[in-house]
């Protein structure tokens, strides 16, 4: 029999939370010659469940734009549920903000590149992330200590 004590780090589920594909310009917008520009937002998101369960959500908005009208709008959210137990206190942080986020990732980028291709675009795919980069990006502004990336 298993110690109790054992580490735990289970999949229990990952699945599509939300999608939305928008083109409130359509058809006159495809119609314009000019190559939109593409602005793309992502986000991670951890909340407990349960007693050593956890929901993982990564979150993509995807916006092509010609001069300030809006050519399509995607906003998708990939969930997974995990179980996570016994593990020390300051490897939750990294497990939650790294691990989990790069199994549910691949997840979320199939499906936005799906579903601009069936709104009939060409699929826009979205590029590798670094999770444990982003992670600690996001613990040095927690901290309050200036941001490695400077963004205008």
């Amino acid at each position: 029999m298993a110690d109790t004590q054992d580490p735990v780090f289970q999949i229990q589920r990952v699945y599509l939370k939300d999608l939305s594909l928008e083109q409130p310009n359509s058809p006159a917008i495809l119609l314009d010659p000019e190559q939109p520009t593409v602005d793309i937002q992502l986000g991670v998101d951890a909340q407990p469940v349960a007693d050593g369960i956890f929901e993982i959500t990564v979150s993509a908005t995807v916006q092509t734009k010609v001069q300030d009208k809006t050519v399509f709008l995607v906003e998708a959210k990939q969930a997974g549920i995990f179980e996570i137990r016994n593990l020390p206190e300051d490897q939750m942080g990294p497990i939650l903000g790294i691990a989990c986020p790069q199994i549910v990732y691949p997840y979320l980028r199939g499906n936005v590149a799906d579903v601009i291709q069936r709104g009939g675009f060409p699929p826009v795919h979205l590029a590798e992330i670094n999770f444990q980069a982003m992670y600690e990006q996001q613990q040095a502004q927690a901290a309050g200590e200036p941001s490695p990336i400077v963004t205008q």
